[in-house]
């Protein structure tokens, strides 16, 4: 890798999302190759932005790439490849706060019309991005995600089912707390069956974000549990210990929890949104997001069907081998050097 290759750090010490994740798995890969440019303490919100546009061109030499990981980068700098996880802020301005959104709809097609080549990580964002933006294919690179298999595999999840006062059996959501995430419907769902496992809850796990349009969820619920962000270290036996995971969103770039979960050994109930049928492929059972009678049958055929349950292990288990950072991260050093 040559080393006129700098990387936007912005995204370093947040706590941690799929973008997030994303890039420090991805960056961890590559053997220190690159040169990370970052601010000199945390910065949030407009602070962030207003460092990522005004300060850091400045730190970028001229003979140097700049590659951004995070959905957003300085659009300034014309020398630069960016990825863009997914186009929801300009597809779905609702589900945002109205300065998150706006901001976004000025700087993803700045960003599109200005740097050499944006990678995606699905080849459904590839096709939204390359539609949206009228960019020719030869700019626009696929880069699926990938799991840490060495972390990511069956935990005991006795420690974090005492931590979080879970019951033997329960059904897990993972992320965060936004209208994408589809939870209503999902809560709905479980309303319809909760009643035929009454040893089973349903498990929301994560927080909400200013960046999004407020989530009305009800503190408390018969059958749920809502125990806030769960540490990044507790997710794979959280995962292990559930019966079934679920992802019910709208629309998903990728679907990285999904993945992580199934690399757990859990079975995985996903909606058919956006880039899930990609990723999972036949390893997942599907439902359509925008019907609740769908996502109850899903929920109520899995928890009543152990064969199914076992079945789907296993292709998930096999499904996710095959994403792995390493691959990811080749392929995004060989987009890099195409422009460095």
């Amino acid at each position: 890798m040559p080393v006129q290759i700098a990387v936007n750090g912005r995204f370093e010490g947040r706590r941690i999302t799929g973008v997030d994740r994303y890039a420090s798995e991805i960056l961890r890969r590559l053997d220190g190759r690159m040169r990370v440019v970052k601010p000199h303490r945390m910065l949030t919100g407009w602070r962030g932005h207003l460092w990522e546009q005004l300060i850091l061109p400045g730190l970028i030499s001229k003979n140097e790439l700049l590659w951004s990981p995070a959905n957003s980068g300085p659009v300034i700098v014309s020398n630069q490849v960016v990825t863009l996880h997914d186009l929801t802020p300009l597809e779905h301005p609702e589900w945002f706060a109205p300065a998150y959104s706006l901001l976004y709809r000025l700087l993803f097609p700045a960003l599109a019309r200005q740097v050499k080549c944006v990678i995606t990580p699905s080849e459904f964002v590839r096709q939204k991005v390359m539609g949206r933006f009228s960019l020719s294919g030869d700019r626009v690179i696929a880069v699926h995600e990938g799991v840490d298999a060495g972390r990511f595999r069956w935990t005991d999840p006795s420690p974090v089912r005492a931590r979080y006062q879970l019951p033997e059996r329960y059904i897990l959501f993972v992320g965060s707390l936004q209208p994408r995430k589809n939870l209503s419907a999902l809560l709905d769902a479980w309303k319809l069956v909760k009643g035929e496992f009454p040893k089973t809850v349903l498990v929301v796990a994560g927080s909400r974000s200013r960046v999004f349009r407020r989530v009305d969820l009800p503190p408390k619920m018969e059958g749920v549990r809502f125990p806030g962000y769960v540490e990044d270290d507790d997710l794979p036996a959280l995962y292990s210990g559930a019966s079934v995971y679920v992802l019910p969103s709208i629309e998903e770039g990728f679907g990285l929890t999904m993945l992580e979960a199934m690399a757990c050994g859990t079975p995985v109930l996903a909606s058919n949104g956006g880039a899930l049928p990609e990723v999972a492929g036949e390893a997942a059972m599907f439902a359509d997001p925008l019907s609740v009678s769908q996502l109850a049958d899903a929920l109520r055929k899995l928890l009543s069907d152990e064969s199914l349950l076992s079945e789907f292990r296993v292709k998930g288990l096999e499904r996710a081998s095959q994403f792995k950072w390493e691959k990811s991260a080749r392929e995004i050093r060989d987009v890099l050097s195409r422009y460095a």
